[in-house]
């Protein structure tokens, strides 16, 4: 059970407990970037969200990539990084999000001379 909310949440007839993850062990990405630990169908036996922090070193690149069955958005906790969404490039900074629907592409890049944090957030459909 989960001690701060006393629920439980039902899903497909399975009932589901709330869980706390700690920081820790990350895993390499698909974009070819290194994310923290966070929600996911791993961590959290999470079905439809996944949600981890990442932090871009200077030069790093992630992989352009298109969304199928999943949206995305970024909020950037500090840094700066070039962000493409589908071509068009726009520089965010802390406090900006993003948002990628279903069926676009994006990519980011830090060129800047310090590291970049942010939390993605995916929702699968």
């Amino acid at each position: 059970p989960c001690p701060v909310l006393s629920a439980h949440i039902f899903r497909s007839g399975q009932m589901k407990e709330c869980k706390v993850i700690r920081g820790g062990a990350g895993f390499h990405g698909k974009q070819g970037l290194d994310y923290f630990a966070g929600v996911s169908a791993e961590s959290a036996s999470s079905e439809a969200i996944c949600m981890h922090m990442l932090v871009m070193p200077p030069g790093a690149v992630a992989k352009a990539h298109y969304h199928e069955n999943h949206e995305t958005a970024i909020y950037m906790l500090s840094g700066e990084a070039e962000y493409n969404d589908n071509g068009t490039v726009t520089t965010i900074k802390a406090g900006d999000v993003t948002f990628t629907g279903d069926g676009e592409g994006h990519a980011i890049t830090n060129y800047r001379d310090e590291p970049a944090r942010f939390i993605a957030l995916i929702l699968y459909k």
